[in-house]
This record gives C-alpha cells, structure tokens and sequence, in this order.
C-alpha cells in the first residue's frame, strides 16, 4: 500500500476498497516508524489530519468524487498552511501565525487531499541539500550518508521511502528537479506563472492579491509517476483571483499518444559543465530504446540557442532578484564591485557580480536577451517534440555542511559547487515546462535521472511524454533500505 500512486490510491478510496481514516492511520505509521533516519516530514498535522479523513470518508460514502479526496500528502515547508508554521529554515519564526494557505494548497484541499504536514528544506531554500538549523538535516533513502537535495528534498525523500505518494514543491535553480533525480522520483516544474505562488513566502511576508511575481521561480508537483504529476497540476494550475476575473486556462493536449511519434533532440554536453559519464550512457541509452521504437532522435538543432548564454544570463537575473532585499550598503558596495570587473574575467562570476547590481536598464537589456532565447526555443520547438537532456551533472553527492562545498567533483574535475543547476537553466530562463524521471541506476545504485523541456504551456507534452517511456521502459523503483 505504502508506494501505490496516487492515482491507484484516490481509486482505492472512491472504490472503498480502504478508507481515508485507514490510508491515514498507515501513512502516520509509516511517517512514525521510518522518518526518524531520513527526516522528511518535519512538520506533522496528524490530529488535524484524522479530523479530515473522518469528514472525506462521510463524502465519499454520500458519492463525492473529487479526484484527491482522502488521498493524505504532503507539502514543502516554504508554503503557508494555515495553523502550521513557516520557517524557510529561520530560527525563531515558529511562531508567526500563518492564518491562511497558499493557493495552490487550498486548490489540493478543495480537490479532497488532506495534507498531514510538511517537508524539510535548505535555509532560505539556498542549497541543493536540504537542512538548516529548525529543522536539521534530511537524508536520502537511497544512501544515508547521501544529500536528497534541495530544495524541494524533503519531500523526494518521503516519496522515496514511501511516506507520501504525492508532494508539492518549487523549482528556480532546479529545485524540483535536483531532488528527483538524486531519489529516483518524477517532478514538473510547470511553465512560469501556470501555478500561482500566493502564499509561497518567506515567515511574515505579506499575503496580498495580487502577489508580486517571483521571477524565474515556479512551483509544482512530485511523485512516484507521471500520472500523479498530471493530477496534481490539473487541480492547481490556472490564474489566480485577480487574472481569473477575465482569464480561463486552456492547456493544449500533448503533442502524441504514442510514444514512437516523439521527435526528441537529445542533449548530453553542456559547454560550462562536466556531466558525468554515468549519466551520460544511461542518457544515451534511453536515446537509443527511444530510437528503437521509431522515436525520431537529434543531436542538434539550428536554433538551439546558446547553452551558455542562458546560463550566463539566469545567473544575472537571478543574482538581481536576489540583491533586490539587501541592505543600502551592500548594494552599493556590489555597484562598485561591478565597475572593477576586470576584462577577460570568468564569465559566470562576472555574470554573479553584475547581477548583484544590476540597474532597472540592464534588467531590461537582460530580459530582451532572455526574450530572444524565448523566441529560439519556440522556433526549435516547431521541429522537435521535447528535449531530452540530464537533469543534474552527477549524481546524489555526500552531505556537507551548509551551502556545501566550495567545488564538487565529476569524474575527477572539480568544478564550482553553484555550477551544478546550469542544465536547469536551460528551461528555467524562458520559463519552459520540464518534467524530471528516473532513467535508471548508477554502478553503484544511485538514482539517474533526466528531464524532458517543452515549448511554452505544452506541460501536457512532457509529463505525457514521461508517463509513456514509464509505461515502456518503467520507472520508479524503491530503494533497497526502504522496499519493505
């Protein structure tokens, strides 16, 4: 029972083949027994949670078919539930009462899940491990002495032991899409603004609607399959109230119903960052089953735009929108720092040091670039289906302290630890759909994953296209220490 989807389980629960108050009892049990090692599901709401499966269990009996209800999950803890805590991993903010949930919670409870609490993160969501001093330090079931990552990793490693079958999370520098691949899980991070961010805020800050927008960042669902991450973003995706006054979300459907008619243009070297070879053969590997079923498969494409200028570019971005809330002083003391830049410097440290100090001007000139990119993506996307390339560049690294190690090794390169998210990159800039899958396992049994980007709101395409190489190939396997 413990790693049926959620799709088999919500079936289970309409079918009354168990109730909600028995799925629950067995998922406590489970969190009970097995969390304390991993360290998972650091916020519980287990009483609350009873109260809830007792009322699904009375809906379900009166032939209310809401397609989550008496399905219990769980949620990163950097969205705000009411009458549970917000920290984002800061001492001393337990007690801020948080009065209401985030959007995208409040659509999981109107659609029936009951969401029994809420899962570990990096400080600040500022790390691709997952620990911090409320909450301490999440490990990953596949190798205890191994990150899940961050900063959605929580919930990877509650999926990944069989907590939970369905988790909600965010994505900016990979933050899904990390984490599924270090636990062998699926994530999608949704086109950018397909699921509002209302209510996904740092302790205190203000609820308004409209919200401001996040750039870049997203949030979205993990699971166990395909399938779940299709539910899931079915019932949180559309406008938020503001824009719902004269906006309805229309998805296109996916592109294909059989998995052969896919034209996939595979990548496996990025130009700033080693990839390790294990991924890359299990890379090439899915390639080639691909190729084998009539898949049309590329290597290269005219209009794929420059990998490392998107990279260059998302750190920009990325480092203004995170100077936006330093100090007077220090902002100043980036500005002058940016004016030192020294011709011929590294070009990804550069791209960090201006991005610190960035002017409204240069944001502009950025985002035309960004634009442009946007526009080369949508020109490959007229001859290729999905792209298909590695989600990170090696596999689950060995726990660190907090922010990890200066320089992380692949294959025996040591490269700068901040490199590891530059495939992200690559749909988050222009705000691109992805969807992450297991692939298979290393040598040594870790987790490998991949991603799948699509064009612009065809979020349908690559989750479609990830549950049909799941039907072929499988997909999800539970990790030995944890298969009982």
């Amino acid at each position: 029972m413990e790693y049926r989807t959620a799709t088999r389980l919500a079936a289970d629960l309409r079918s009354r083949q168990v109730s909600a108050a028995e799925l629950l009892d067995q998922t406590i049990d489970r969190i009970e027994a097995l969390d304390g090692a991993i360290n998972a599901v650091v916020v519980r709401d287990f009483d609350r949670a009873r109260d809830e499966a007792r009322q699904a269990d009375a809906a379900l009996a009166a032939g209310d078919t809401r397609p989550l209800l008496g399905l219990p999950m769980t949620v990163k803890e950097a969205f705000n539930v009411a009458g549970l805590p917000t920290t984002w991993g800061l001492p001393g903010m337990q007690d801020i009462p948080v009065l209401e949930d985030a959007v995208v919670v409040a659509r999981l409870k109107a659609a029936g899940a009951i969401i029994i609490g809420k899962t570990n993160i990096p400080t600040m969501l500022a790390d691709w491990q997952s620990a911090n001093p409320v909450h301490g330090v999440t490990r990953n079931p596949w190798d205890m002495s191994r990150t899940p990552g961050g900063s959605s990793g929580g919930g990877a490693a509650a999926l990944a032991a069989g907590l939970v079958s369905l988790e909600y999370g965010s994505d900016l520098a990979s933050s899904l899409r990390a984490p599924a691949h270090y636990c062998g899980v699926y994530a999608h991070k949704p086109s950018h603004g397909l699921t509002p961010s209302r209510g996904f805020a740092p302790p205190g800050a203000p609820t308004s609607c409209p919200a401001p927008v996040i750039d870049l960042a997203v949030v979205g669902p993990m699971a166990r399959s395909a399938d779940d991450l299709a539910l899931a973003l079915e019932v949180t995706a559309g406008p938020d109230d503001h824009e719902a006054v004269g906006f309805r979300l229309h998805l296109p459907p996916p592109r294909h119903a059989a998995l052969k008619d896919y034209r996939v243009l595979a990548l496996d070297r990025h130009p700033l960052l080693p990839t390790s070879d294990s991924i890359r053969v299990a890379l090439a590997d899915r390639a080639a089953r691909l190729a084998s079923l009539g898949c049309n498969i590329g290597r290269e494409s005219p209009h794929l735009p420059d990998l490392a200028q998107i990279a260059a570019t998302f750190v920009e971005l990325l480092m203004a929108q995170m100077s936006a809330d330093t100090a007077d002083e220090t902002y100043a003391q980036a500005r002058m720092a940016a004016e030192r830049l020294p011709t011929g410097a590294d070009p990804m440290a550069s791209a960090a040091v201006r991005g610190g100090a960035l002017s409204h001007r240069d944001w502009i000139a950025a985002d035309r670039l960004r634009t442009a990119f946007a526009h080369q993506w949508r020109a490959l996307f007229h001859d290729w289906d999905v792209v298909l390339c590695p989600s990170m560049p090696t596999q689950a690294p060995p726990l660190n302290g907090p922010g990890g190690p200066a320089m992380l090794e692949i294959d025996g390169i040591a490269v700068p630890y901040e490199a590891q998210p530059l495939w992200g990159t690559l749909a988050t800039l222009t705000g691109n759909p992805a969807t992450a899958f297991p692939i298979g396992l290393d040598a040594a049994g870790l987790p490998i994953g991949a991603q799948a980007i699509g064009s612009f709101l065809e979020d349908r395409t690559t989750i479609a296209f990830a549950g049909l190489m799941e039907r072929e190939f499988g997909g999800f396997v539970r990790p030995p220490p944890w298969d009982g």
